[in-house]
């Protein structure tokens, strides 16, 4: 309900200050100018050098004919030039678009179309994806290639200049103008359901909101993470996957030492790790379970490593796994219509004394909400339900940074957004600790004989036996109850022809007399696998799993 307020005209004179992102690259200026970013082996900087390249980079752009509320796409590993266009993009007025480096061909040439992309920056080895489909293109004008190394590749793209050139020979000073906070600053297409890509878009003001929501669960609010200007942080998320989870923007604003990994490879992350000094990172389970199974992790202390983990749910098996290397592991919650960040798992004072199991409990939680962000579980009515830690329901939610709608899609947005409430797709509940646990998406959920089995739950289960490094559960059909649980797992080496389907299975078992799951929560298979298919961004690929099960 909104209501008519007293108003008051404000003096003609007075300074009406937007939420823009220009604002917060100023702190670090002054409070951290000669601290370090650090891209790979290739190049470290300070932070009076970010600013300067920023502004350099709003020359070029300016100079190739980009104007505010043009669109600028970018194609590039995880770089000092991908922050450089986190901030001068959108403060110049133009729009950021940070392109899915795993996107199919068709996909690709969609998302550039629909955003009608002006400018594309692309990395070297990216041209051959571009060169696919620059036949193509609908409102391309310029591409400007990226690359670590000198040399002209071998393309059939017209490319009109060379990053590095392009900011040598340009002003290490520009005018950042102000304009209105609700600009679009950034845009990029999820593509986690059917059919083509969905565009989400989101303004400055939510940005600047997200980045001081992020500032308050990660540096207070009973925050174990605890960040601070001491910290040193490593994305391990894809800056290109929802502003690599706001974070980059967050460290910025508190002038921490930056490292950016580029390409993701295991013993090249490890390394950067250990000879960076690398305090906090953030990425999927599955990254977590690739370094901490990479045999030169096994020589090198983790202790004290800050990792928030998201995109999915947080095995216990493998916060287990991580806390006993003494990494402070705590799962947060998001999505790419959320900015993203919604929860985190942080814990509560009275909670810091409990031991490794019971810390556990709360750690691979869903988490709490972040400041002004409301979440609530629903009925099929949209009534809301208890708190109660059992009742399940839809998860909706409240935020000033959740996108406003979908790009060019006027029904769906209608659709997301139903009476008031971003609707999410996920099932889950909160406890009367105000913890929000997601135990499943409503597309992944087993439906079994009309009733619910969570494939979050049942895979967090399976990854408690010692023998087991993944698992992927799905709903497959049967005639007599709709679907049946299946699962997926991947061994680990030593277990390899030791471990039987049976042993799984009873170890399932345990869990039905403890009245975790039902009886026909078992998996009724359990085929051993070498890998499971996971989509662009280190997600279980659920659609897939099904649809080589049934082929």
């Amino acid at each position: 309900m909104t209501v008519e307020t007293k108003k008051i005209e404000p003096t003609p004179s007075a300074y009406n200050y937007q939420l823009l992102i220009k604002h917060i690259l100023r702190t670090p200026l002054i409070y951290s100018p000669g601290q370090e970013i650090v891209y790979r082996d290739f190049h470290r900087y300070t932070y009076k050098d970010l600013a300067k390249r920023v502004a350099r980079l709003a020359n070029a752009l300016a100079g190739l004919g980009v104007k505010p509320g043009q669109t600028v796409a970018v194609m590039d590993w995880d770089s000092h030039r991908y922050l450089e266009c986190f901030f001068a993009i959108p403060m110049m007025g133009a729009v950021l678009h940070t392109i899915n480096i795993r996107l199919t061909s068709e996909q690709l040439i969609y998302t550039i179309n629909h955003a009608e992309d002006d400018v594309i920056l692309v990395n070297r080895e990216f041209l051959p994806m571009l060169e696919a489909v620059g036949d193509r293109f609908e409102t391309v004008k310029k591409i400007v290639l990226i690359a670590d190394e000198p040399g002209a590749p071998e393309t059939g793209l017209a490319l009109d200049a060379e990053y590095e050139a392009l900011l040598a020979d340009s002003a290490d000073e520009y005018d950042f103008p102000d304009f209105d906070e609700d600009s679009v600053a950034t845009t990029f297409y999820t593509t986690g359901t059917t059919g083509l890509p969905k565009g989400v878009f989101f303004t400055h003001r939510q940005l600047v909101l997200h980045t001081y929501g992020n500032l308050g669960v990660h540096c207070g609010f009973y925050s174990q993470s605890n960040l601070s200007s001491a910290d040193v942080y490593m994305p391990i998320t894809p800056m290109f996957h929802v502003h690599a989870w706001g974070i980059p923007y967050l460290m910025t604003l508190l002038g921490a030492k930056q490292v950016y990994p580029g390409r993701y490879e295991p013993q090249k992350l490890l390394e950067l790790v250990e000879k960076e000094k690398v305090t906090f990172s953030h990425c999927v389970p599955t990254i977590l379970h690739m370094l901490l199974t990479e045999p030169a992790s096994e020589k090198m202390n983790l202790a004290g490593w800050k990792v928030n983990i998201g995109g999915a749910a947080l095995p216990r098996g493998l916060a287990k796994a991580a806390m006993e290397r003494g990494i402070n592991i705590f799962a947060g919650y998001g999505m790419s219509e959320t900015c993203p960040v919604l929860t985190v798992a942080n814990l509560k004072p009275h909670m810091l004394d409990r031991d490794m199991e019971k810390q556990l409990d709360i750690r691979c939680r869903t988490g709490l909400p972040l400041p002004n962000t409301y979440v609530e579980i629903v009925d099929t009515q949209g009534n809301p339900l208890p708190h109660d830690g059992k009742t399940t329901g839809e998860v909706v939610v409240r935020s000033p940074w959740l996108t406003r709608g979908y790009t060019k899609d006027p029904e769906k947005s209608e659709q997301l957004w139903e009476n008031g409430w971003l609707h999410t797709g996920d099932i889950g509940f909160i406890d009367t600790e105000g913890y929000l646990q997601i135990t499943d998406r409503l597309k992944d959920v087993i439906k079994s004989g009309g009733e619910w089995i969570s494939s979050l739950e049942l895979e967090d289960i399976i990854s408690r036996h010692e023998a087991v490094s993944e698992a992927a559960a799905i709903g497959i059909p049967d005639e007599k109850w709709g679907e049946i649980p299946m699962a997926l797992v991947v061994l680990k080496d030593e277990y390899k022809n030791k471990t039987t389907e049976e042993d799984l299975k009873n170890h399932c078992a345990q869990f039905v007399e403890k009245g975790v799951i039902p009886k026909y929560g078992i998996p009724k298979q359990i085929r051993f696998v070498d890998e499971i298919a996971k989509t662009s961004v280190g997600k279980l690929d659920k659609k897939k799993l099904r649809k080589e099960i049934s082929t």
